[in-house]
């Protein structure tokens, strides 16, 4: 508590030329929270405000020898960084329009005639004091903002003014930001142009001058070509995440075993390949976007082939039951709704716990490309599907021991 309080106090610089006068005003603004710093003239007050800007309000008194506080005040507004502190003039000569006119021109926000009315002078600067707490609060909300948007920025930094609805929290994700998406997905598109001629230069240069290339120029033309194709995978998974919330979102009754048939036989080839055990018992019939989940299934099964264990055969697990909310106790998910829980389930590599997640994040990679290969967004893409259709969707790891992904979609 002590310590919260400590963080509320605020700096108050008080200017006067007389040491009586100072005491008499830290006497007035006592047992304020306030802490107080003093300068014995205009030249004084400038040199403490070079070093430290951190001030609520500067009170200052306008009769000082050498420079008045007319003059002071004129030289702190042509800081940039000093020109929204405060001013309050205290004076007993500020009693002709000339005189006030003088001080408002030189930058003051107010002012009052000596003596000094305790109460009133007491009222203005606690005016002033919140509202440069607020202000200073409203700041740390913004930069709190801009940590949230870090990692979309990193992405595409041309994104970051568009993603402030980032704020909200994981339920209400699925609200989509079409101008947002419309502009990822033409960016990706003019993306893939210069790449192309990136690419086919690459190619020629390798296909008619490569016995005229040193050994070093073929390797550096093979790691561009290598670059560019990692780039072009990676646009077309980001047009993949735009599409996730563009593509028109039409609901219809599905069986969930045709999805994954489908998928099978499209995967037929390296299901045999990999020798792949597919255990599949999907006996419902879900409110789905068909288009949307088949690409999920097809995200979360790749994602199993990526990392499975290479001395073991990969066995995948998917199934489905009709649950009620009641029997969930998951906070997200609302008691009077029934949902298809999905269970997609593989025997790989898995990740640690610590990750459950993380592991939805976009470009969130948990090892070395050099090791699996990847763009870090299909999982991304798992997420944002399931949000599209007000679903909900969790993931748990063990090291070595596989994967499961629990999804709920309501009926």
């Amino acid at each position: 508590m002590e310590k919260r309080r400590e963080d509320h106090r605020v700096k108050i610089l008080i200017v006067d030329d007389k040491k009586e006068n100072l005491l008499s005003l830290q006497v007035i603004l006592a047992d304020q929270g306030y802490d107080f710093v003093e300068a014995q003239s205009g030249k004084d007050a400038l040199r403490i405000l070079l070093k430290d800007q951190n001030f609520a309000i500067i009170l200052m008194d306008v009769q000082m020898p050498l420079m008045d506080g007319f003059e002071t005040s004129e030289m702190i507004r042509q800081s940039e960084k000093l020109k929204h502190v405060p001013i309050i003039f205290l004076t007993a000569n500020m009693n002709t329009q000339d005189a006030i006119f003088k001080g408002y021109e030189s930058g003051a926000v107010d002012y009052m005639i000596k003596p000094l009315h305790p109460e009133i002078l007491r009222a203005k600067v606690f005016v002033f004091v919140e509202l440069y707490r607020k202000n200073k609060e409203l700041v740390r909300k913004e930069k709190e903002a801009q940590l949230l948007n870090h990692a979309l920025t990193e992405a595409n930094k041309e994104l970051a003014v568009q993603y402030e609805e980032v704020q909200r929290h994981a339920r209400d994700l699925h609200i989509k930001n079409s101008e947002l998406d419309a502009f990822t997905y033409v960016s990706s598109h003019d993306l893939q142009e210069p790449l192309r001629k990136i690419q086919t230069f690459a190619d020629m240069i390798l296909s008619e001058d490569f016995e005229s290339l040193s050994e070093r120029g073929k390797v550096k033309f093979q790691r561009i070509l290598y670059l560019t194709d990692r780039m072009r995978k990676l646009l077309n998974s980001l047009l993949a995440f735009s599409r996730a919330s563009m593509i028109e979102r039409k609901f219809e009754r599905v069986e969930l075993g045709s999805i994954v048939e489908d998928l099978r036989n499209a995967l037929l080839e390296e299901i045999h390949e990999r020798k792949v055990k597919l255990d599949v018992d999907l006996p419902d019939v879900a409110t789905i976007i068909p288009f949307q989940f088949t690409q999920l299934m097809q995200n979360l099964f790749s994602n199993s082939l990526k990392f499975s264990q290479p001395d073991k055969q990969l066995h995948i697990v998917i199934k489905s039951k009709s649950v009620k909310g009641t029997e969930l106790e998951i906070d997200q998910l609302p008691d009077d709704q029934t949902y298809c829980h999905i269970v997609f389930e593989d025997n790989g590599i898995g990740f640690d716990p610590q990750y459950n997640e993380q592991i939805f994040g976009v470009f969130q990679k948990l090892h070395g490309r050099d090791v699996y290969e990847g763009t870090g967004i299909g999982l991304a893409i798992v997420k944002k599907i399931v949000e599209s259709h007000n679903g909900y969707i969790t993931a748990k790891g063990e090291l070595m021991k596989g994967a499961r992904f629990d999804i709920y979609i309501p009926d």
